[in-house]
């Protein structure tokens, strides 16, 4: 069977550094926060080339805090795609405001830039851009439009550690960036985590506190807050994962060059890296009209495959509310019927991305 992703393959690559960050944190016994994910904070920050970062217990808690130390809450609206991880979405609502969609590029599948500025009411507040599958969206489009407007722009980099834009590293460039450690992820924790950066000092103030039960002190309750505290292993874990980051992102790299290369005459459309775009490939995504047949077929030769994501956020029966139908959003829409994610991790071989890529152009 070729995986999709083989989470233990990596840990046994680097074996002895986690095993010893561990025991080092159990040692320690500072199991919630502590000095490993102080540590981790400083470097993860300067690793994303800002001034902060904070680490939390969740990619969607790094979402909501943003959300909520931009002054986001009832009746507020906030701009941002469909096609996305439905957290995106939900964070939103965990603040009491609006989500609104705007459709996504058919070549990006980022947030279409030239739909922003028509969705924008005198409710709107910010704009929740994602880096979709590791390819940045368009940001000097985003901010621009955004400062125009007054508007907060709060980056979804949960699938783009490492990615850049226009030679910046991706959460460094909005007012914050929020990031999942979700262990899948191209940094991955061993259990749950998440971070937000940001240049901003009193962004920063406010979610630290959020995070903590609104505490400025212990047992000062300045903010009604949450406990979103990242615990004590996770951040030594990820302090030596974050060492391998690079490496880890070149693989990746390489291996989607490869397939690029030998998927060239299958009949199916390979990823498009944008100009702009230091693409990091969280996923390595597919479209083809015939997609759960390929699907299906892949399986049976034993070579797994995911679909991110099948029905876009505003067909989503939890989100009916919001009141989007069918064909509001229409290239999300095809988008979301055609995708297909191959195998891709940084341990993959060449001869396993072969074996794929023929699987492929034998099963279209």
């Amino acid at each position: 069977m070729i995986p999709f992703v083989d989470l233990k393959a990596q840990y046994l690559s680097i074996k002895e550094e986690i095993d010893t960050a561990v025991l080092k944190v159990l040692d320690s016994s500072q199991f919630i926060l502590g000095s490993e994910v102080a540590a981790f904070e400083q470097e993860f920050a300067q690793y994303c080339n800002a001034d902060y970062s904070i680490a939390l217990n969740t990619g969607t808690s790094a979402l909501h805090l943003a959300l909520l130390a931009a002054g986001i809450g009832p009746g507020d609206e906030v701009i941002t795609t469909p096609f996305t991880f439905v957290a995106t979405v939900a964070a939103i609502v965990y603040t009491g405001a609006t989500a609104v969609f705007v459709d996504i590029d058919p070549v990006s599948y980022t947030i279409d830039v030239s739909k922003i500025e028509q969705a924008i009411t005198a409710k709107t507040k910010a704009i929740l851009p994602v880096h979709l599958y590791g390819q940045p969206a368009d940001m000097n489009a985003i901010i621009e439009i955004a400062r125009r407007h007054g508007l907060t722009v709060i980056e979804d980099a949960a699938q783009a550690h490492r990615a850049e834009y226009k030679g910046q590293r991706v959460g460094s460039i909005g007012d914050m960036g929020c990031f999942s450690f979700y262990p899948g992820k191209n940094l991955g924790a061993y259990g749950e985590g998440g971070a937000i950066v940001t240049n901003n000092p009193e962004y920063a103030h406010t979610i630290k506190m959020l995070r903590d039960w609104g505490q400025e002190q212990r047992y000062h309750h300045v903010l009604k807050g949450y406990n979103y505290r990242m615990d004590g292993i996770q951040g030594g874990i990820l302090r030596v994962k974050l060492r391998y980051l690079d490496a880890w992102t070149q693989s990746r790299r390489t291996h989607a060059a490869l397939y690029d290369r030998l998927l060239a005459n299958s009949g199916i459309t390979t990823p498009t890296v944008m100009s702009y775009s230091h693409h990091v490939y969280h996923v390595y995504v597919v479209r083809t009209n015939h997609r759960d047949a390929l699907q299906q077929k892949l399986q049976q030769r034993l070579i797994q495959t995911g679909i991110h994501y099948p029905i876009p956020v505003h067909l989503q029966p939890a989100y009916a509310d919001l009141g989007y139908q069918v064909g509001d959003f229409p290239c999300a829409e095809l988008v979301a019927n055609e995708v297909l994610s191959l195998p891709m991790f940084a341990e993959l071989s060449s001869e396993q991305i072969e074996i794929v890529s023929a699987a492929v152009c034998e099963s279209v």
